[in-house]
């Protein structure tokens, strides 16, 4: 950079070409600083008289389904007997709700797998996304009455 100097030594014949970068530097940054603090005050500056409301939200809460499977194989569709081939026509009547309902499986410990697979895969093929399972927790655990998993998938075991 060519600075000048107040001596009067060859100060004729040398000129200052570079433009002095520094004041510049300072008004960009006051023009921040400005900018920073009157942009929250812009978005708000608009006086609006919002109505009141007096109602609270309602929050539904999903239906939930109860399909209990016996040690037999015995299906029952909220404590009421129900056959295997009726699923599917259960299955879509209450597949297109909102919310969707919750189907929550009880099966018996000593239910063969067949059936359970064959009650997952009717409700999956109906349109069925919220399927979870409910178990009891071991002895000594929480209460037995709720449920233990519902509506998601298992998290994995680590090692």
């Amino acid at each position: 950079m060519a600075f000048g100097s107040f001596e009067g030594k060859g100060s004729g014949t040398h000129t200052v070409s570079e433009i002095n970068m520094v004041p510049l530097i300072d008004v960009m940054l006051v023009l921040l600083v400005i900018f920073i603090i009157t942009a929250p005050l812009l978005a708000h500056s608009i006086k609006i008289n919002m109505p009141q409301v007096a109602a609270e939200q309602i929050e539904e809460e999903p239906k939930t389904v109860d399909l209990a499977i016996d040690a037999g194989g015995a299906l029952f569709w909220d404590e009421k007997p129900v056959n295997i081939d009726d699923l599917p026509n259960r299955f879509k009547s209450i597949a297109g709700d909102k919310p969707q309902p919750e189907i929550r499986i009880r099966a018996d410990q000593n239910t063969r797998y067949e059936t359970l697979a064959k009650v997952m895969a009717s409700a999956r093929r109906s349109g069925m996304t919220r399927i979870g399972f409910v178990t009891t927790p071991p002895s000594g655990g929480a209460a037995a009455d709720e449920p233990a998993a519902t509506g998601a998938p298992a998290a994995p075991s680590k090692p």
